[in-house]
């Protein structure tokens, strides 16, 4: 099984780069939610990629093309938290300022409640929520009680929403496969943040060759750990195939 996972990691990994097409909808307050969409088959089900902090949907680039060659389709979305990546504007940050809505981490929730009735129109298939950094927080919160959603990745999740919300008070269930990914020096706040949860119902890793990189950006091929990432990631797709 391990050489299976490797041969399938190298081949993730050298994947030539797919199209995507730039898809628009709207929350429940009206803003235009703006993200990429790559789809490989109709069939396929849908990971729904968030970022962190000062970010955009460009944070992904690499990863869902990547994840669109392991049968997964992807939606790479901008939320109204964000900024720029990759050179990519976040076109709904943009829109939330120009509306003055000064939104804070907790408001783009409800643009993941969006993606996911979006993405769920599609071919009524349950969805995976992908989160880095404060949006890996959102997509446990959202995840747990959503029956679109099948399973949750989140790399870097913390207690990212002072007085207004508490992780560690939220999140005493989680019925759903849930992967998360922490640095080194994140690994023991996140497990703290968890601990309410019995141990077998996470899979949790850190890297072990290095400290480790916050958020997705650990998958991006400018990372020199970045295998060891990939690594248990497919060993999860497998275990909820």
């Amino acid at each position: 099984m391990k050489s299976i996972i490797i041969i399938l990691v190298l081949a993730v990994l050298l994947t030539p780069q797919t199209s995507k097409k730039k898809v628009t909808f709207f929350a429940e307050d009206g803003l235009e939610i703006t993200a990429d969409l790559y789809v490989e088959k109709e069939e396929y089900p849908y990971i729904l990629l968030f970022h962190q902090a000062e970010s955009s949907r460009g944070e992904y680039n690499e990863i869902a093309i990547k994840l669109a060659k392991l049968r997964y389709n992807c939606l790479a979305v901008d939320l109204r938290a964000g900024n720029n990546s990759n050179y990519i504007s976040n076109e709904t940050a943009k829109k939330a300022r120009e509306q003055r809505l000064n939104p804070s981490y907790l408001d783009a929730k409800q643009d993941i409640v969006a993606a996911i009735d979006y993405a769920y129109s599609l071919n009524q298939k349950e969805v995976i929520l992908f989160g880095s950094s404060y949006s890996a927080s959102l997509s446990i919160l959202e995840g747990k009680d959503n029956p679109k959603v099948s399973a949750v990745i989140a790399f870097s999740p913390g207690e990212y929403f002072g007085d207004d919300l508490r992780m560690e008070n939220e999140i005493d269930t989680f019925p759903k496969p849930l992967f998360v990914a922490g640095t080194q020096f994140e690994a023991p706040y996140i497990k703290e943040m968890l601990k309410n949860l019995p141990e077998e119902s996470i899979t949790f890793f850190e890297p072990e060759s290095s400290m480790g990189e916050h958020g997705s950006k650990a998958l991006w091929n400018e990372n020199p750990e970045k295998d060891e990432y990939w690594l248990a990631l497919l060993f999860f797709f497998n275990s909820i195939k």
